[in-house]
């Protein structure tokens, strides 16, 4: 009987770890060898919002305020609106010297979305065509404001640039590149290949104005407004364009700490969508919305960090005691790394993305710490913070 209920166990535990490892090495495949969309040139300049929301980002806030003005876009037709929220009055100061707009904003419990939605009242009496959304740290590509427009052009109202590593300060920080540029592959460049709409990030994003003001409302305090924003998208079934190529720059997280403090953030949020849609999404699939449930279906995924610790830890259970699943589980092992490793851009292959493999270790325990903090990121707001000296 013992042994019946451990076979049925090691089933069940293996379909699970079966269904992920494939999910991954489909999309990552999708991705790899998919065909680069080129969106034809615009005939039309629209006029583009630039929204960076910040919290306590005095070190990094002044350079991105910089950066975004310096975009090669008519100088009419774009405006930079900082989110202060949390500055210090000589970073406040120095940014409204800047030819930019400052909303100054204060809340018991900030989160993006409610800053976003001050900035939204702030700028409400002058219409625009497109809002992009831009993290503290962004540092916007030259000419991804065209782009964002080309894209629009198309019909796109929900368009994600393809967001990547400003540098690599640490092993650590290759490391979370890498990480982002596995999702990009996966969960961006793949989807968008088999006709389902690119992820948001959280960043980099350009909305239609109206459509992002309407999805806004009631947002509420959580701080995964971005998810939030994804699920009423591909609810009403509208696509997501992913700008591959077209480059958004983001700092990486440089030590564990950090990493471990964005991730109890991250876990919290996919617990607290896995609660909200875990219904909805079966609902929604039965009525043919495949992007709505596969958006539900990536909340019961392990974050790929853990996915390889728990691979590891079920190939020496199988290896102790000799499961018949065994072989299985090497070649299941395999697929998950060949799944990640695709998915890392070939020229960063060299002796520092060993040295960033290295790092994996430190990662995971980073991430078992961050599973701890669940509960305390899902009452508080978290911050990840950003630079280590003043701009």
């Amino acid at each position: 009987m013992i042994n019946q209920i451990i076979t049925i166990l090691e089933t069940i535990i293996l379909a699970y770890l079966s269904v992920q490892v494939f999910y991954l090495l489909f999309f990552a495949l999708a991705g790899k060898f998919s065909i680069k969309k080129h969106f034809p040139k615009a005939q039309k300049l629209r006029k583009i919002r630039i929204f960076i929301p910040g919290y306590k980002e005095d070190a990094v806030i002044i350079a991105t305020a910089r950066d975004a003005i310096k975009q090669d876009y008519p100088q009419d037709l774009f405006e930079v609106v900082i989110i202060a929220d949390s500055f210090s009055e000589t970073t406040l100061n120095t940014l409204k010297s800047l030819p930019i707009k400052v909303v100054e904003v204060s809340f018991e419990k900030s989160t993006k979305g409610k800053a976003l939605q001050k900035a939204i009242e702030a700028t409400a009496a002058v219409p625009v065509d497109i809002v992009v959304i831009l993290d503290a740290d962004n540092h916007m590509s030259q000419g991804f404001l065209h782009a964002v427009n080309d894209a629009y052009e198309q019909g796109y109202q929900v368009i994600q640039g393809h967001r990547t590593a400003k540098d690599f300060k640490t092993p650590f920080a290759l490391l979370d590149a890498c990480t982002e540029e596995i999702n990009n592959n996966i969960f961006r460049r793949g989807h968008v290949a088999v006709g389902l709409p690119s992820a948001l990030i959280g960043s980099g994003m350009a909305f239609d104005w109206n459509l992002f003001v309407s999805y806004l409302k009631d947002i509420g305090d959580t701080s995964g407004e971005d998810k939030e924003l994804e699920f009423r998208i591909v609810r009403d079934k509208k696509d997501v364009a992913f700008l591959d190529g077209k480059y958004v720059l983001d700092e990486k997280v440089a030590k564990t700490d950090v990493f471990s403090q964005q991730r109890s953030r991250w876990l919290a949020m996919q617990v607290e969508f896995l609660e909200k849609y875990f219904i909805e999404g079966w609902v929604q699939l039965f009525k043919g919305n495949i992007a709505f449930f596969n958006k539900v279906f990536q909340t019961y995924l392990f974050p790929r960090v853990m996915l390889v610790a728990v691979m590891v830890l079920w190939l020496i259970f199988t290896f102790i005691f000799a499961s018949e699943h065994f072989n299985y589980s090497i070649g299941l092992f395999l697929a998950l790394a060949f799944s990640l490793l695709l998915s890392i851009p070939s020229k960063w292959y060299n002796k520092q993305l060993l040295m960033a493999f290295l790092q994996i270790p430190g990662a995971i325990i980073s991430m078992l710490k961050a599973m701890l903090k669940i509960g305390k990121a899902r009452k508080q707001f978290i911050h990840t913070p950003h630079g280590d000296s003043e701009h």
